[in-house]
């Protein structure tokens, strides 16, 4: 029976590609706005676990994902925290959602007090000496052909030119002085969030009550960074999971279709050959386990050939995009695969049972 099966697939070479071209473009696409989002959302967290700060302070309405907040809180601020008991550093920070080139989060900084959070370390270059100074990290650097120290780059309509290119994984790949930023999005003496440093971790309760109980403060979040980076989980990102069931229902209905139409269309070829497996005792059982076997080899064939698809998805975006993350993880890898194979066999059902059904004699007689 297993000579059979694989017969049929080898007899009918365009029937076979097709469904399994059709299962792996399901795959690519589930995999690949999961692979998207997720190395998106790692590396935000990644980056922004990387500033060195202990606790940060917002407004209680702002989001906690970086740049689509604006500046709503004065950045003199950050001044009254310093001096506050147990606080090492604060620093204003603002950030801003850029989609103009390619799609990033800017950040505006004040170098001394965000250096003192964690410093930076300098690959080449070093800090700030004017205006229109921007400090990058290695990743942005090896983008395009390459930026070195002195190189000029467009940002929110101006020039900037780079005077320092650091490790990656402190906030933004690129960083600019905060008063320059404030001009150019016309939020001049504005604060996203502000970064606070404690002299203790022990300290951080203690931080949080007294900016949470002083005068006129009272509309503002204080929350640690640990919490900060719980929150960088798909759940907390509004529309993810709709997007995500939108695309993985598109695929399965088309991966769902293709094997149905052409499973029919094979069922009603080999009616003969039914006909003949019937006459010599197979059960209705045997002819179903038949298409169905053969559904799944090639579904199966389909997922991996998904799953290397989607490798070499990632790898181009690599080459062409540096700074963007994909990630792949085992977990998503086998959720694909199962969602695939399961559309599949369930395109697979009616047409194995209409095979089942089919008479003997008839489809002897059959022409």
């Amino acid at each position: 029976m297993n000579k059979l099966i694989f017969a049929n697939l080898l007899h009918r070479p365009l029937r076979s590609v097709i469904i399994v071209f059709a299962v792996a473009i399901e795959v690519v696409l589930i995999l690949s706005i999961v692979g998207i989002f997720m190395g998106m959302l790692v590396s935000g967290r990644n980056r922004t676990n990387g500033i060195g700060a202990d606790l940060v302070v917002r407004p209680s309405n702002a989001s906690f994902v970086a740049g689509v907040s604006g500046a709503p809180m004065p950045a003199s601020l950050a001044a009254y925290f310093s001096h506050l008991p147990h606080v090492a550093v604060a620093s204003p920070v603002i950030t801003d959602f850029n989609m103009s080139g390619d799609v990033e989060v800017l950040y505006g900084i004040d170098y001394n007090s965000y250096n003192a959070l964690k410093p930076f370390v300098f690959l080449s270059g070093g800090p700030f000496k004017g205006p229109y100074d921007v400090i990058v990290d290695d990743v942005f650097a090896r983008t395009g052909h390459g930026y070195q120290v002195g190189d000029w780059i467009p940002i929110l309509n101006h020039k900037f030119r780079i005077c320092g290119i650091v490790e990656s994984g402190k906030g933004g790949r690129k960083l600019i002085p905060i008063s320059t930023m404030g001009k150019l999005t016309g939020e001049e003496g504005r604060a996203s969030v502000v970064y606070i440093k404690s002299d203790n971790p022990a300290n951080e309760g203690a931080i949080e009550r007294e900016i949470e109980t002083a005068p006129g403060l009272q509309g503002y979040k204080v929350m640690t960074m640990a919490d900060l980076i719980s929150l960088y989980t798909p759940t907390r990102f509004p529309g993810f999971d709709l997007s995500l069931n939108i695309v993985i229902s598109i695929a399965v209905i088309v991966g769902f279709m293709v094997i149905f139409e052409t499973m029919y269309t094979s069922v009603l070829e080999r009616t003969r050959e039914i006909g003949i497996l019937k006459s010599m005792g197979a059960s209705n059982s045997v002819i179903v386990g038949v298409v169905l076997r053969e559904c799944f080899i090639l579904a199966l064939t389909g997922v991996l050939v998904g799953i290397a698809s989607t490798y070499g998805v990632r790898a181009v975006l690599a080459v062409q995009f540096p700074t963007f993350s994909f990630l792949l993880t085992a977990g998503w890898i086998l959720r694909g695969a199962a969602i695939a194979l399961a559309g599949a066999v369930c395109g697979a059902l009616y047409p194995s049972w209409i095979a089942a059904r089919k008479d003997a004699i008839e489809a002897l007689a059959y022409e």
